[in-house]
């Protein structure tokens, strides 16, 4: 009996040490990013076929789209384990590859003179690895672009049955027009334990010549959920504000886009979980307006653009929200707004895009 129990102390001593060893990696290995980073401009596709003569004009109607590609593995059958849902790890390295390729196949097709994605992977254990931008550049070629990352977590053991692991990911922003300066922005994030299992939230910002003068300005976000604290949540948006103040002040455009993980319609169904709360509209500064409420008819965004990630996708059964879309600054006039119905075939999300044109006249 006494080696019994003297060996089951030794067990428990022996886990009670790991798990202290364990908490000590977490501690010394988490690390945010520096605020104001400078990020590096690059041109995707062959280098000659970026056209050096784009201007961006007022009076001249250009597309713009925002799509978080969920880290390639929301094939319609994936659940999240942070959702509620089953699964860590996309199915395997072959589907991210190919789902990845399929958006960017399908956005390719869409021509955006300029594109906002969220959730790209660069070198993750839930994605096998996989460089995303890499292939994504492969098809969203003739642009120049940057990447901000929002993500780079310390080993992590959860779920025991597939462990999330190590994962770089962040936001990129791609151009067809020259991009004079990029920025990344370290947002706010809470100081709890959750920020081992949270993004290093961040903006990024991309100021491209106008042709009167100013900067088109984009900002490229993927704020923090609603579960986190009511003050994380708004000291990010007071930030967000601030710059995106600071830049139409100064005779700028500027367009707002992304995951904002609030519902940017402006009201909740009454079916709507918890975390599915509507965007505060009543905290979007002077000078600025949500996008969506721009669109030419009810049915162009009927369509939701992101899933519930709790189970598998149903149609007409799991729940749908509205969480991507635009602000813009009122020199920015936009003349069409849709949410793309893509059945979440390839992410969590689906595509919003937005046509607008820049107002040369003075405020």
């Amino acid at each position: 009996m006494k080696k019994i129990v003297k060996g089951i102390v030794i067990f428990l001593g022996v886990i009670i040490v790991a798990l202290l060893v364990y908490a000590g990696y977490l501690l010394l290995g988490f690390h945010r990013l520096p605020d104001n980073l400078t990020l590096e401009v690059n041109r995707s596709g062959e280098a000659e076929s970026f056209d050096e003569d784009f201007e961006v004009e007022p009076d001249t109607t250009y597309r713009i789209i925002t799509y978080n590609i969920g880290f390639g593995a929301y094939l319609p059958d994936f659940s999240f384990f942070m959702d509620g849902g089953k699964s860590s790890w996309a199915k395997s390295e072959e589907s991210v590859i190919a789902n990845v390729a399929a958006m960017g196949s399908a956005l390719n097709r869409l021509e955006p003179d300029f594109l906002f994605l969220q959730e790209v992977d660069r070198d993750g254990t839930r994605s096998y690895h996989v460089d995303e931008l890499e292939i994504m550049n492969k098809f969203i070629g003739s642009y120049e672009y940057h990447f901000a990352q929002n993500y780079d977590s310390p080993y992590l053991f959860f779920p025991p049955w597939e462990p999330h692991g190590t994962n770089v990911a962040g936001v990129v922003t791609y151009s067809k027009g020259q991009i004079q300066e990029a920025v990344r922005r370290s947002l706010p994030i809470s100081e709890s334990l959750t920020k081992f299992m949270d993004l290093d939230r961040c903006y990024s910002i991309s100021r491209i010549p106008t042709k009167d003068g100013h900067f088109l300005c984009l900002y490229n976000v993927h704020l923090a959920a609603y579960g986190s604290s009511a003050e994380v949540r708004e000291g990010q948006l007071a930030m967000l504000y601030e710059d995106m103040t600071a830049d139409y002040e100064k005779g700028n455009y500027v367009i707002c886009g992304g995951d904002f993980n609030h519902n940017m319609k402006d009201e909740s169904p009454a079916d709507a979980p918890e975390w599915a709360h509507t965007f505060p509209y009543e905290t979007i500064p002077e000078g600025f307006d949500m996008a969506i409420n721009y669109a030419l008819n009810a049915e162009d965004i009927a369509h939701n653009s992101c899933r519930s990630a709790d189970e598998p996708y149903q149609e007409g059964q799991t729940f749908t929200i509205t969480l991507d879309g635009f602000i813009v600054s009122d020199n920015v006039e936009v003349t069409d707004y849709k949410h793309i119905d893509l059945g979440y075939g390839y992410s969590d999300h689906d595509p919003v895009e937005m046509y607008f044109v820049l107002d040369s006249k003075e405020k």
